[in-house]
């Protein structure tokens, strides 16, 4: 396992606070509050290992198919529905979103290979990754890429209530290779798959994904 580089000012800040805290703790409570000093250093390196873990990068052996469609990232399936989108397809699409909570991998990565051919960040609200409207209505960064035998698949990586920062590496014509990199969602939230009505969707409501192993559909 490594940590992502996206994690680098996060972890420095963490560990000068869990220095800064209990240096002044250890002076002020450890003579004669003992218990009320090993509890606070109990918890504050709890935290700072939730924060490391934030930011880490399992090894994997990851889904190469050209057939199939991999899941972007870690985290449960919570729909599976036939939509109109609200951005680059005038047609009905197939939407699969899967929530990422803040003790998944935060790693988005591509679910096909091909050639991107738009990439769009939203402004927007910050409502829980849940909410209906969190698709149209949050912070959000949509790609939507081609395939070599043209098919064309968007995803959306979508803010939530904690997640404040989404970082998207895809620039417009870009081709990339199916699981590999395509951003980052600090602290979890949501990443929504737009497919064509004909895809035949692998997995159901209430399933985990790994991102870059799980197939979540064939063509």
């Amino acid at each position: 396992m490594t940590l992502h580089r996206e994690g680098k000012g996060s972890i420095i800040i963490a560990v000068i606070l869990f220095l800064l805290i209990n240096s002044i703790t250890c002076k002020f409570l450890l003579p004669h509050h003992t218990f009320i000093f090993y509890l606070l250093l109990a918890v504050t390196f709890a935290l700072l290992v939730l924060v490391v873990s934030f930011f880490r990068v399992p090894a994997r052996t990851y889904t190469i198919n050209e057939n199939s469609v991999i899941a972007p990232c870690d985290g449960k399936v919570v729909v599976i529905e036939e939509v109109q989108p609200d951005e680059y397809f005038s047609d009905r699409r197939l939407q699969i979103s899967i929530f990422m909570s803040p003790l998944n991998v935060h790693v988005n990565r591509n679910p096909v290979s091909g050639e991107v051919v738009y990439s769009q960040y939203h402004k927007g609200k910050y409502l829980v990754a849940w909410h209906p409207k969190s698709s149209t209505e949050n912070e959000r960064h949509t790609n939507v890429y081609r395939t070599k035998n043209g098919k064309e698949v968007l995803t959306k990586q979508i803010a939530g209530a904690l997640a404040k920062r989404i970082v998207n590496y895809l620039p417009v014509g870009a081709n990339v290779q199916q699981a590999d990199e395509m951003g980052f969602i600090k602290f979890g939230s949501r990443v929504d798959v737009l497919l064509p009505l004909d895809a035949k969707v692998q997995v159901k409501i209430g399933d985990i994904t790994k991102g870059g192993v799980t197939v979540l559909a064939h063509w």
